[in-house]
């Protein structure tokens, strides 16, 4: 690819489709999901599990304690065994999981260097694949708080690091959107596409500049911290990722 690109190319993004396997220990699988594969799927359609399912031996065990949405790439964390599944489902129940997106957010002076918190309520839409901000006394609210940093100003955007405190549905997506920043390429919140990008006729279906960086939790064997990584995908601009290996 190459380091001249200026642009996130959400097409492009779309063609990164195959995962690949990043770590593997004590029953836990992280392997780095494209934006556009869904972490599960019905039979027959293309997912992140169907994926795993088919490199084990026919009937292994599966399970799903992790998920991203289908529109954003990363570290995904999966398991090969109950007894995993069951150790990630309570460290991500008790919020002992930490974990760290980049995005790409439009303009260049929305956000001021160094820390922020996102607090707000949010409510899912009935009826509807998406969510929004709400009043904290509305029935169904639930409280969404975020650590955001920005890090880079590359090609008129900027590159911030999110760190959900909370898992809401598309938490960081309806938060950055609510205060005029919505994700590049995060069609069904309002974000810019990228220049030359057609968007698809389900805004569900894009790729958006959301990528799930890293990820912390304890082994379920030995509970020592672990981390794991997911690389930026390429459609992402070369100086993102320079910005990205500076800042760490």
């Amino acid at each position: 690819m190459s380091p001249s690109k200026e642009g996130f190319d959400p097409q492009e993004n779309g063609g990164e489709s195959a995962p690949r396997r990043l770590y593997t220990r004590a029953g836990v699988v992280a392997i780095a999901k494209p934006a556009g594969l869904p972490t599960q799927a019905p039979p027959g359609v293309a997912s992140a599990e169907a994926w795993l399912r088919g490199l084990l031996p026919p009937g292994a065990y599966v399970g799903v304690p992790h998920r991203l949405d289908r529109a954003v790439s990363g570290v995904l964390l999966l398991a090969t065994t109950p007894r995993a599944a069951r150790k990630l489902c309570r460290q991500f129940e008790r919020r002992e999981v930490a974990k760290t997106y980049l995005a790409l957010l439009p303009g260049d002076a929305g956000l001021a260097e160094g820390r922020a918190d996102w607090r707000d309520f949010l409510v899912k839409v009935p009826d509807a694949p998406r969510a929004r901000i709400a009043a904290a006394t509305e029935p169904g609210a639930r409280e969404a708080v975020t650590r955001v940093r920005v890090i880079a100003r590359p090609g008129g955007l900027m590159l911030a690091l999110l760190e959900p405190l909370t898992g809401r549905m598309h938490q960081l997506r309806v938060q950055a959107a609510s205060r005029g920043l919505p994700i590049v390429g995060d069609l069904l919140y309002g974000g810019p596409p990228a220049a030359g990008f057609v968007p698809p006729a389900d805004p569900r279906q894009s790729a958006i500049a959301l990528h799930a960086w890293r990820i912390a939790y304890a082994d379920p064997d030995s509970g020592a911290a672990s981390t794991v990584e997911a690389p930026l995908p390429e459609s992402w601009p070369a100086a993102a990722a320079a910005a990205l290996a500076a800042a760490s």
